[in-house]
């Protein structure tokens, strides 16, 4: 049996804080593995984690100036064949310096990579690149980036997994509202979903510009997701400013939202900073539902404008209010869209496929040579 570790070490829920939780939930379950979870003593992280009742480290997490987490979390690595499966590079350098301590050559290190970024050239970062034996990246765009600005980095320690999501997540039973009913909406009426973190990189704010040009009495949006103070005000604002109290509702963030997704007519991730992935869209997509996304990051590696989804320049209202009205006025066109999507993603983009390729570089990846720490 080999001790899989993730190490989550975000203060609020986001991504990178899913895909580990939804990797934790199918590795519980699978006689090749032992799982924990090593996380920081933080109730929007902790009390999400403590709901799947698998083992729990809690260590303080603090970054490359925390010694204290690396030592404590040596001690779990002495024994056995480990992976330390990380989600950032601060929690790489928590890995490594644990490894060398432990003094374990037994102990793997993978880190996946949940963003577009591109690397740091100094000195301790590229000795943390060296000192990780695998790096994931969740689309192509994403190790585009990184391996393609990294110096001396071998591209043969990195591989594109495209992310997932689990079609019965373990909230599923937990009940929710019937938005139309609570919305009051008439059975005419389109409802628009939006749901993601609150922030101008999402496009949030480019969605309700948009939507500023189309006729009120033919649609709702509620937007679900959590953002800065300062953020949400401006956006209620804008709501109060531009008279649309009654069409648009900020529900805040949401537990299930599988079963908000399924009562939506179509889903609109309008990011302006380019996605890694956009696991919202995918989603829409494993619900059979037509979603409307931007062009400008890895949406464009399994959305095909006018097949299975539609695309549009980011930051620009005028071309998304297009492509929204389009959906409203032609549900034939939503209906073909949202089965062409829920095809496509039972086919190449199901959680299985997924877990089967992470979990084949557990079994696979060996680790090279010394620490280089």
């Amino acid at each position: 049996m080999i001790n899989v570790f993730h190490i989550v070490s975000g203060k609020t829920w986001g991504g990178a804080e899913q895909y580990a939780y939804d990797m934790v939930a199918r590795l519980r379950n699978d006689e090749r593995f032992y799982v924990e979870v090593v996380c920081k003593k933080n109730k929007a992280v902790l009390n999400e984690f403590r709901k799947l009742e698998v083992p729990i480290s809690i260590l303080p997490l603090g970054g490359m100036t925390d010694l204290d987490s690396p030592m404590r979390f040596a001690r779990q690595l002495r024994k056995g064949r480990n992976i330390v499966h990380v989600h950032t590079f601060h929690d790489a350098f928590l890995a490594v310096w644990a490894r060398r301590v432990s003094e374990n050559r037994n102990t793997t290190i993978i880190m996946t990579v949940h963003g577009v970024y591109h690397p740091r050239s100094n000195y301790l970062y590229r000795k943390i690149y060296d000192s990780i034996d695998h790096l994931v990246f969740t689309s192509q765009l994403s190790q585009n980036e990184f391996i393609g600005r990294a110096r001396k980095l071998d591209v043969t320690k990195s591989s594109v997994v495209l992310d997932s999501v689990l079609p019965n997540p373990l909230m599923v039973d937990i009940p929710v509202p019937n938005l139309r009913q609570q919305l009051n909406m008439k059975p005419d009426q389109v409802l628009i979903m939006y749901h993601g973190r609150l922030c101008h990189e999402k496009g949030v704010d480019t969605l309700l510009k948009a939507i500023t040009q189309l006729d009120r009495s033919k649609y709702k949006l509620v937007v679900m997701g959590e953002g800065t103070r300062k953020f949400t005000t401006a956006l209620k604002g804008f709501i109060v400013a531009n008279q649309l109290v009654r069409n648009v509702s900020l529900m805040g963030f949401c537990n299930n939202i599988t079963k908000f997704v399924s009562q939506c007519d179509m889903g609109v991730l309008p990011s302006v900073a380019p996605e890694a992935l956009g696991i919202a869209n995918l989603e829409y997509m494993m619900q059979g539902k037509p979603h409307i996304t931007t062009n400008n990051g890895a949406q464009v590696e399994y959305v095909v404008d006018g097949k299975n989804g539609l695309l549009v320049q980011p930051d620009n209202q005028f071309a998304l209010a297009a492509a929204i009205q389009m959906l409203i006025d032609e549900p034939d066109t939503r209906k073909r869209l949202g089965t062409q999507a829920q095809e496509d993603f039972d086919q190449n983009l199901n959680y299985d496929r997924f877990y089967n390729d992470i979990t084949s570089l557990y079994l696979s990846i060996k680790r090279k040579g010394k620490d280089n720490s």
